[in-house]
Order: C-alpha cells, then sequence, then structure tokens
C-alpha cells in the first residue's frame, strides 16, 4: 500500500517521492494517521476502510477550499484515494505543536474572520446562490453523515439539517429527547428576524482542531465545512474550554459579533452535543436535554 501511495504522491506533485521513514502520529478520534518522508520531505497520511473514501473526499474539497481563501493556514490537500481495504488522505505536513501566545492567538481570531467574510467568486465550486446556506456535497461531523441541502432560510436549514437530523440520530440509538420536537418548532422563532451572511465555516472548530506551528503561525484543520452562519465557528470554540481571550479580541477586530450571539450560540452548540451522544453515548444525553430546556425556558 505504501508503495501506491508514494507512486501516487509523485503523479500529482511531479517529483520522485520515495517512502525512507514512516512513522505513526495522531489520526483524530476515527483515523489512523502517520507522517512519510524522504529525504527532504514529510506528508501527513490519514488511513481509514476503503468504505470511506467519500469522507476523504470531501474532507479534501473543504480544506481546499478554505486554502483557496487564502486567509487562514491550513494544511493543503496532495491526494486521496484507496488501497485494497484501506482508504487514505494525503496532506501537507505542518510541523505543529508551537505554542499558541497571545501574537499567535490574535492571529488565529483575525484570520478566521478574514475567512468568514471571505466571498467566492462567481462560479466557484460550492458557491452559494443567491445567499443560500449549505455546501454542494454532503460530508462528516466526525464520523456522523453532514447533510448540507443548499436552504436559503438559516433557521430552516438549522432545523432540518442540522438539529432535526441529529435528534433523529439520537432517538434511534435510544436517546430520551422529550422536548425536541418542541424545540424544532421554536427555533424559527429563536432565529426570528435573523438572517446572516453565508459565510465559510470550518465547522468543528474545537480546541483539538486548532494549533500553531513551531514558527508561531495558526492552523486549522480536520474540517466539517459548509457555508452557514459565522457564529457557528465561534460557539464551538466556547463548547470544549474555550479558546484564549486574545483569539476573541482578535476576531473582533476584524468583523464583531452580531447581537444576540450569547442566545444563539446554544442553539448552536447543541448540535456537537447531540452528535457527540450519538458517537459515544453516556453524559451528552444529559447535557443536550439541560441545553434544550434552556432554550425553550
Amino acid at each position: 500500500m505504501w508503495d501506491q501511495i508514494a507512486a501516487h504522491i509523485s503523479e500529482v506533485t511531479v517529483e520522485k517521492f520515495q517512502i525512507k521513514n514512516r512513522r505513526s502520529v495522531s489520526g483524530g478520534c476515527i483515523n489512523q494517521g502517520y507522517a512519510i518522508s524522504s529525504n527532504n520531505r514529510t506528508y501527513f497520511v490519514k488511513l481509514n476502510r476503503a468504505t470511506e473514501l467519500a469522507m476523504f473526499e470531501a474532507e479534501a474539497q473543504g480544506v481546499q477550499q478554505m486554502w483557496d481563501t487564502q486567509t487562514i493556514r491550513v494544511p493543503r490537500p496532495i491526494c486521496w484515494g484507496t488501497e485494497g481495504d484501506s482508504a487514505y488522505l494525503v496532506l501537507e505536513w505542518l510541523d505543529l505543536g508551537g505554542r499558541a501566545e497571545e501574537r499567535a492567538s490574535e492571529e488565529m481570531g483575525r484570520k478566521l474572520a478574514a475567512m468568514h467574510r471571505w466571498s467566492p467568486p462567481e462560479g466557484y465550486p460550492a458557491h452559494p446562490t443567491s445567499g443560500e446556506f449549505g455546501w454542494e456535497i454532503n460530508n462528516t461531523i466526525g464520523s456522523t453523515t453532514q447533510i448540507n441541502t443548499w436552504t436559503a432560510n438559516w433557521a430552516e436549514f438549522w432545523t432540518k439539517h442540522r438539529i432535526g437530523c441529529q435528534l433523529k440520530l439520537g432517538k434511534r440509538r435510544g436517546g430520551q429527547f422529550s422536548q425536541g420536537e418542541r424545540l424544532l418548532e421554536a427555533i424559527p422563532e429563536l432565529l426570528a428576524g435573523y438572517q446572516p451572511k453565508p459565510s465559510l465555516v470550518h465547522g468543528d472548530l474545537w480546541g483539538g482542531n486548532a494549533s500553531c506551528t513551531s514558527a508561531g503561525e495558526p492552523v486549522i484543520f480536520d474540517p466539517a465545512t459548509y457555508f452557514g452562519d459565522r457564529e457557528v465557528d465561534i460557539a464551538m470554540t466556547e463548547l470544549f474550554g474555550g479558546f484564549s481571550a486574545a483569539f476573541y479580541r482578535g476576531y473582533s477586530e476584524v468583523w464583531p459579533l452580531d447581537a444576540g450571539y450569547s442566545q444563539r450560540k446554544t442553539l448552536y452548540n447543541l448540535y456537537h452535543v447531540l452528535n457527540h451522544f450519538n458517537l459515544f453515548g453516556g453524559s451528552y444525553e444529559s447535557q443536550a436535554n439541560r441545553m434544550i430546556q434552556q432554550l425553550l425556558s
């Protein structure tokens, strides 16, 4: 398999690549990760079952689109495919692990805001026609399918393709969300009068999907990309411990948040808590129910 991956890299980069060293590295919760090196180049490789190729294709497309904004740094996708029973995704290797000091955190905030403000040129793939929300293909949030059907109304999109989908999956898993239907009926009212600009969002922006290079350059990776309300990214940065105050300060310098964000962030983060229940079970069910009750109070 590794010889075939090296040959694919050589083909797309038009430069001979031969693996001299291979070592296991973190690949996230659902993939295996490897660093592969020649004498002068290194790449990051994700592996999963061959049946998961579509997941890697969507990730590559999302990362490429973020790269095309020329705002915040992402690991550029190189190639992807299948070999035997495995699917693979090859990405640019970035030497991560640098300290996110105040300057780097502010820069991450500013660059994320710049990505959110980016407007794709007419005819660009995954272009939000007439201000619609969604993406041109479905992708995944973790290993859960994320539906991205283009929708003109943001409240409708969030009701149907985010909270509604997760509640359906939760019920199949045996979760008890007695106020779920009531919440779905209430979302249009919760978002009444609010129609954000469709922004290219990372979609899964918790602390584990953000870092800095050894040189101090901020990087984001492992996205669940689509065009949505930019606040979904900011909300998730607060969900699992939060980013530094410098990050939010940098973001606000470029694009301050709209009034009412503090109320909307619970609705946006409910999506991820429900997804965590669907992936991992446990206490996420009670956390989701508390959030639903808070939204309905």
